[in-house]
């Protein structure tokens, strides 16, 4: 394989942008997949792979090898040095994907919808997705506030649910709630039912908030259920990636009847 040692390298250094600028990313319309398990991931979804870039060194790893085999995508040498940059983990994986980003859906107007607004850590806004993917959600909006969907953080906490998910990006309360035909609840600890004794069957919009403050007020006064968790007085509050799990999944458990 050819193999790239410059970090003045044109190819280099738009991966270096994309690993560390989400304006790039939107720009480009691509993103990075970092690791074995994304890259599988995206493959088994038949996701748009452009390029694979291997760490030097690391191309016999008999996963790669298995990856490299299984696929007809271009495949490029990295300086280790150069690989290690880009990628930023504490270890290597030893094998990065150039991937294209898909294109806004339209938001749907029934069914089942997660609503993210203003949820910033990485972390939480990729283990959501996770759970989402786990429990069935159909599409899932996040606001401008948010953490970049797309970024290597998320990918990487999300573990493949990107691939899974239809996601829109940046969204208006006003262009996905509009028009929707069904419920639309919140967690909240104002005026609120628990959510045990909540009916969360049929078209919904579940929606959680940022992780210091909580829903907006445009977004609470569009709801239609305020849902909360019982909890005991031991805590003030849950994480908001643990809030989404146990939302979304006592509707999975409604549903099963």
């Amino acid at each position: 394989m050819e193999i790239i040692r410059s970090r003045q390298n044109p190819l280099a250094k738009q991966l270096v942008k994309l690993a560390e600028n989400r304006r790039e990313r939107l720009k480009s319309r691509q993103t990075l997949l970092i690791g074995t398990h994304l890259v599988e991931s995206a493959l088994q979804a038949e996701w748009p792979l452009e390029k694979l870039l291997i760490c030097e060194g690391e191309e016999q790893r008999l996963e790669i090898r298995q990856l490299l085999e299984q696929s007809n995508i271009p495949a490029l040498l990295l300086d280790r040095a150069l690989f290690e940059e880009i990628e930023q983990t504490p270890s290597t994986t030893g094998i990065l994907a150039l991937a294209a980003l898909p294109e806004n859906p339209a938001p749907q107007r029934q069914g089942f919808c997660l609503l993210l607004e203003n949820v910033q850590d990485p972390g939480n806004v990729g283990s959501i997705l996770r759970t989402a993917a786990a429990a069935g959600v159909d599409q899932v909006w996040l606001t401008a506030g948010c953490a970049d969907v797309w970024s290597p953080k998320v990918l990487r906490a999300g573990m493949g649910a990107h691939f899974r998910l239809p996601l829109l990006e940046r969204v208006s309360l006003d262009a996905v709630l509009a028009d929707f035909a069904g419920a639309v609840a919140i967690t909240t600890l104002e005026d609120a039912t628990s959510l045990y004794q909540s009916d969360l069957r049929g078209d919904l919009v579940l929606a959680l908030g940022s992780e210091g403050g909580g829903v907006s007020a445009e977004l609470s006064a569009r709801a239609t259920q305020r849902l909360h968790i019982p909890m005991t007085d031991a805590v003030e509050s849950l994480n908001v990636a643990a809030a989404a799990a146990i939302c979304l999944f006592e509707r999975r458990r409604q549903l099963a009847g």
